[in-house]
């Protein structure tokens, strides 16, 4: 599903087991049949079979159907499965003429798919491609569909990953055993079964426990809450956890007009009518300005964040107008490849998914407030770019972005679900070019698009939507002032890399906890 379609105009709702169905059918994304030609498996460098030859090829053939095909996997080999992602990646990847094209044959699966990248750099020197990945499809289906995890329902982030470590609650699924526990916003994890956090050897413990592989697992936290001056022991058996992706929706009365204020968490399929039900509750309150909290934001539906785009600026700001073109390598200059249609842009779309398509609510501003960090990534950074393209002032409060204007068609070949970038994202104004990210004005990001705001740590002495907490405080600030507030917190600049990625969670720029395939900016999911 690519969402193209003319603003309310609705097609019928798809399913996300149903995503990109026309996939098999395609000849340069994947799809065909699971009784494919005859082929040769002998490597010659430059020459590529068409990907459909290879496609379900499996050495392991998963039970059941493909999830975009609908037919079974079929008999191959490990070197089918390669030879599927280097014809792909060689027709769809953006940056296709910087693969090492090197023989499949050599090589695991997953070894083989992280040589289909390119290996440039961007401005700053960070890699360009640092988006390339892959989930077991069940996993990825299961969590975009109904935004279900398995864990707690806390988000942690790694404020220090070495010794001595600090890892604290960012924030708090409701609903969740943490929650039951009594978890909040800066409480600090300080033993894990007993090993210390904060200078313990035993990494596989304490990854074991805040990142549990399955759900019924009970594991045993020391915690400090936020003020307290003791610590308490804590019990917590992981479940499927509902997460709920908008939260703390409030107005704050100031002297100088009504304040709107949302946390915005993740572009997942529940995340719509959330957002309809928030924006709806503050268009009522007839609010002044939008404080719109990105800062754990990665990413995931596009068609998400051009709704919230469309209910903050509105349908005059926004009539006629491009949300986000998108852009294919050079093989692909007017066709998008994978539904082999006319490319067109994504608008700013004005009405629900839903089959009965009502209209949106909208806040008619010309000027947002944006809280971001390097966890605000992809899906969210489009909001702030489609936005600056007609003409929405972006105010930036926070940090830097974490720079992905690219994106990608989610394909599943054997199982795996792949995640390969494929193209890049322009606004109405014909600008997407931030692989630096966006930064306030007075902080010093090499590479990064300046915004008007304030660089502001995270502060984890105060909940999200205190008005005390320092960058909602830096924004009310700014917008009464036009000046930066003079000290700031302790910004958490780890990068969490001495705990693993588990259970599919991927850590943040910033180390913040979160399933990897949401810190991307995806096409797919409901149909317009």
């Amino acid at each position: 599903m690519m969402l193209k379609h003319p603003v309310g105009k609705p097609k019928a709702l798809l399913g996300i087991a149903l995503l990109l169905t026309t996939l098999a059918s395609c000849g340069g994304s994947g799809g065909g049949s699971n009784s494919p030609p005859p082929t040769s498996n002998t490597f010659e460098p430059g020459v590529f079979e068409a990907a459909e030859v290879f496609f379900n090829q499996c050495a392991n053939p998963p039970a059941g159907n493909n999830t975009q095909s609908g037919q079974a996997y079929g008999s191959g080999s490990r070197t089918d499965e390669n030879n599927w992602l280097r014809s792909w990646s060689n027709d769809l990847y953006l940056w296709y003429d910087e693969i090492t094209d090197q023989n499949p044959a050599e090589f695991s699966t997953p070894d083989y798919f992280e040589l289909m990248k390119t290996t440039a750099t961007t401005p700053s020197g960070n890699p360009r491609d640092r988006f390339h990945f892959s989930i077991p499809t069940p996993e990825y289906l299961a969590s975009a569909e109904s935004g279900v995890v398995a864990g707690y329902g806390s988000v942690f982030t790694i404020i220090n990953d070495t010794p001595p470590r600090d890892v604290a609650i960012a924030y708090i699924n409701p609903n969740t055993p943490a929650s039951a526990a009594g978890l909040a916003r800066g409480a600090r994890i300080l033993t894990i079964d007993g090993e210390d956090v904060v200078n313990g050897s035993d990494i596989d413990t304490l990854n074991a426990g805040l990142f549990p592989a399955t759900s019924g697992e009970s594991h045993t936290f020391e915690v400090r809450d936020l003020g307290a001056s003791t610590t308490r022991t804590i019990t917590m058996v992981s479940a499927e956890i509902t997460t709920t992706p908008v939260q703390n929706v409030r107005t704050l009365v100031t002297d100088s007009g009504t304040v709107g204020y949302l946390t915005f968490h993740d572009h997942i399929l529940p995340a719509e009518n959330q957002l309809i039900d928030a924006v709806g509750q503050l268009s009522d309150a007839n609010i002044d300005d939008l404080v719109l909290d990105l800062r754990y934001n990665g990413g995931g539906f596009l068609f998400i964040a051009s709704q919230l785009a469309y209910m903050i600026a509105g349908p005059t700001a926004t009539n006629n107008s491009t949300f986000e073109g998108l852009r294919f390598n050079d093989k692909h200059p007017d066709i998008d490849p994978v539904l082999q249609e006319p490319l067109e842009p994504i608008p700013f779309y004005n009405t629900e998914s839903s089959a009965s398509a009502n209209p949106l609510p909208s806040l008619n501003l010309s000027r947002v407030y944006v809280i971001t960090s390097g966890s605000t990534c992809s899906a969210s950074e489009s909001i702030i770019n489609g936005l600056r393209g007609v003409g929405v002032e972006v105010i930036q409060i926070g940090e830097n972005t974490c720079g992905k204007p690219y994106g990608f068609y989610p394909t599943d070949n054997c199982g795996t679900t792949y995640f390969s970038i494929q193209f890049q994202g322009e606004n109405n104004a014909g600008f997407g070019d931030y692989p630096d990210g966006f930064s306030p004005q007075n902080a010093s990001s090499s590479g990064s698009v300046s915004l008007p705001g304030c660089e502001v740590g995270d502060d984890f002495s105060a909940a999200l939507g205190d008005t005390s907490e320092a960058r909602l405080a830096a924004a009310l600030e700014y917008r009464e002032s036009g000046s930066c507030p003079l000290t700031q917190p302790v910004s958490a600049n780890a990068d969490g890399s001495a705990f693993k990625a588990g259970n599919g969670a991927a850590l943040g720029p910033k180390g913040v906890q979160k399933p990897v395939w949401l810190q991307n900016r995806m096409l797919g999911g409901r149909g317009y």
